[in-house]
């Protein structure tokens, strides 16, 4: 649609009705697929295989992989409240431009959480992402002795937003939790189109190139290679205790999933296992940090009724101005 609109509510999350799960994995192009991949650390996750990532953790699995049933439970971040936990979003209506974010986290009681369990680096990460997924956000909140978090952020032009808040409580047999909650710019909104599927995004003079597989229901494994100048990076800087750090986000009702890369490293190559359970679209972002700065490159994927190959076509101009850190 051309004609701009007026933002004056929150934008309203599609419901889903197949789960999104991704893993984390090694090796370099196609790979035989097992029966599950993913990371049993999420409350909605089935049993999976385990497979270690750099920093010695897991990562997230946020929906039904391999056979399960594709009613078996919902993905991280279409929720608000999940297992008695509310995302609380105090400034749901931040300005276009420079603006301060605050939300907190509750228990069933209403109360604030103040406990959180460290991984990856952080008690809490913390992604906003625009509807269309033309902008990315991977943003570090600070928290408050009352439990409130705040973090400025940049959102580039009006329209509807999605936050992700991915934690563990620090109780007894917590398990982690993917909450999303939307947010809304005011102003006049004219949505982007998605950018097409294309293997190698551009960010800084650095060129990310994906390859590998994205099958639906079955695990393939995705594969990216930083190169600059022609030539392969191979001493990539530790960000959040890995060599990447991968988000992916389903287009249409933004499925989330965040995941971690295998051991391995510090370059060219980071991998991760991934399994669509669904057909659709996916958008993954994925963050790496070199020379002291953290950039981000974005690629679509396109999964179908079947297996999924990331087509070997051109360079693609990646953006680097919808996404940032903080």
């Amino acid at each position: 649609m051309n004609t701009a609109v007026r933002i004056t509510a929150f934008a309203a999350a599609l419901a889903a009705t197949f789960g999104t799960a991704y893993g984390v994995g090694r090796g370099v192009g196609p790979v035989e697929e097992p029966a599950s991949a993913g990371h049993g650390d999420h409350a909605t996750a089935p049993a999976p295989s385990k497979s270690p990532a750099a920093d010695g953790h897991a990562g997230h699995d946020e929906g039904a992989a391999g056979d399960a049933p594709a009613a078996a439970s919902l993905p991280g971040g279409l929720q608000v409240s999940q297992d008695g936990y509310t995302l609380a979003v105090e400034t749901p209506t931040p300005t276009a431009g420079r603006s301060v974010l605050k939300f907190s986290i509750k228990d069933a009681a209403g109360k604030k959480v103040t406990a959180f369990t460290t991984e990856h680096g952080k008690e809490l990460h913390f992604i906003v992402a625009s509807r269309d997924l033309g902008t990315f956000r991977h943003l570090h909140p600070v928290k408050g002795a009352d439990g409130t978090w705040t973090t400025p952020v940049d959102l580039p032009a009006a329209g509807g937003y999605k936050a992700f808040a991915d934690f563990k409580p620090a109780v007894p047999g917590a398990k982690g939790i993917t909450l999303g909650a939307d947010l809304a710019v005011p102003g006049a909104y004219a949505p982007r189109p998605l950018p097409a599927v294309n293997p190698t995004a551009t960010v800084d003079g650095y060129q990310v190139r994906l390859g590998g597989t994205l099958d639906p229901g079955k695990a393939g494994e995705l594969r990216l290679t930083v190169t600059k100048d022609g030539k392969p990076v191979t001493d990539l800087e530790p960000y959040l205790g890995a060599y990447g750090h991968l988000v992916a986000l389903r287009d249409g009702d933004l499925a989330y999933l965040h995941v971690h890369p295998n051991e391995g490293g510090p370059g060219p190559d980071v991998s991760f296992t991934a399994t669509a359970p669904s057909a659709g679209t996916y958008r993954l972002f994925l963050d790496f940090q070199h020379g002291g700065t953290v950039r981000t490159a974005a690629f679509t994927v396109t999964t179908g009724g079947g297996k999924a190959t990331v087509p070997a076509a051109g360079a693609a101009t990646h953006d680097a101005g919808g996404h940032a850190h903080s």
